[in-house]
């Protein structure tokens, strides 16, 4: 093993400063005048904002899945003690602090959940004895007291692992880490309970004649692989601007595309499981989803996604040599988040009925919109406060970090 020069958290630039404020105002911005030519390119359609809302839905739930991606990221390097990942874990606690903001997000899908299910509006479709059996279920009233609760679950633990990080730095109390510890076992269970409903509740009841026990973790799945792609992409971009220019290293990196790896199998995996289950049983209510994705040009993209989320980037990221080049991790991450973003197209557009793909501007606009309010959330949440835990007892450790 090559020992380097352990690089010092005093020589390090590990705050925003002054870009921070700025970085904020632009994105606010942005993001503000996106969802304003979105609603306006909406109404133009002339269908009652349909369009618009799933487009809107589209994008809420991709970037829904990246914040619950650190959300997981933080509790398991806690729940698991890990050391190498301590240079890094701040940057996810403030993705994964921006859940209050997606909460906030939420609201134009939850006051108007007639676009966009059938069921909130009564549409049965000849379906009338299916619909009244799931009818204590899915009713708008249940469905937005659970996203409350889902959002509280997870609201709750995102601030509680950002405040107590952040205390650390203040006080350097290592009990604080032993706390966090301790909490993120039932914080994982909570985890996956409420991302599993939610999953169901805003993506698979979009049709909600088809049912699959494996949904939640394609979606959890995707998430991860995604929130993984961007925390690549924030930690070069920081580099570049000159924070964590030299703490952050190779080994760093290394890892990053080792769980882009594992996480791009585990999605195809839990993918074609999902799939297979749905083609060997053959059962009419379960393989109308898939049908659905195969017909008016839906196929291709499905074959775009075998390759482009699987094949691709396994081939591409299956040798140390590119999980230990910046570039080419960048060039993958890009690549993977665009997938990711297709994945969540192909799960939702579908269900628009329309004989065709229908890519549309609003899709675009949508994505600048929440992702320009996003990236504000960001940066007012970082400040000028340390990108870095610079108090945690294992930040040595993580410093120190070497593959084997």
């Amino acid at each position: 093993m090559i020992h380097h020069d352990v690089p010092r958290l005093e020589d390090e630039h590990t705050t925003l400063d002054g870009a921070g404020p700025k970085i904020f105002r632009i994105s606010l911005v942005c993001g503000l005048v996106f969802l304003l030519l979105s609603f306006l390119l909406g109404n133009a359609e002339g269908d009652g904002l349909r369009r618009f809302s799933f487009s809107y839905l589209l994008n809420f739930a991709f970037f829904l899945s990246l914040s619950l991606g650190a959300l997981f990221f933080v509790a398991v390097q806690h729940l698991s003690r890990a050391s190498w990942s301590v240079i890094v874990r701040r940057l996810a606690e403030i993705l994964a602090v921006n859940l209050p903001l997606l909460a906030l997000l939420a609201l134009p899908i939850l006051l108007n959940l007639t676009k966009i299910y059938p069921w909130a509006a009564g549409e049965s479709h000849g379906h009338d004895e299916l619909l009244i059996h799931k009818q204590s279920y899915l009713n708008p009233v249940f469905f937005i007291l659970r996203w409350a609760g889902y959002f509280i679950v997870w609201c709750v633990y995102a601030l509680y692992y950002w405040r107590r990080s952040l205390l650390q730095d203040k006080t350097g109390n290592p009990q604080l880490t032993i706390h966090m510890e301790t909490r993120s076992g039932p914080a994982l269970v909570l985890f996956a309970l409420t991302v599993t409903l939610a999953s169901f509740d805003l993506l698979m009841s979009l049709d909600f004649t088809w049912f699959s026990t494996i949904f939640g973790v394609y979606f959890f799945a995707g998430g991860v692989v995604g929130f993984y792609a961007l925390m690549t992409l924030l930690t070069l971009w920081l580099q570049r601007i000159g924070r964590l220019a030299k703490i952050v290293t190779i080994e760093h990196y290394h890892d990053y595309g080792k769980l882009m790896f594992a996480f791009v199998f585990f999605w195809a995996y839990i993918a074609f499981s999902q799939y297979m289950l749905i083609w060997y049983s053959n059962i009419s209510e379960e393989t109308a989803w898939m049908l659905k994705r195969q017909q008016n040009g839906w196929g291709w993209m499905g074959v775009v996604l075998i390759f482009g989320h699987f094949l691709l980037p396994f081939a591409g990221l299956i040798s140390r040599y590119a999980k230990r080049n910046r570039h080419l991790l960048a060039i993958w991450a890009v690549w993977i988040f665009v997938m990711h973003w297709m994945d969540m197209y192909w799960v939702v557009m579908p269900e628009l009925g329309l004989n065709r793909v229908p890519f549309h501007w609003l899709d675009i606009t949508c994505f600048l919109g929440i992702g320009g309010i996003y990236i504000a959330g960001l940066a007012r949440t970082a400040g000028n406060r340390p990108l870095v835990p610079i108090q945690d007892p294992r930040l040595e450790d993580s410093l120190r970090f070497e593959n084997a």
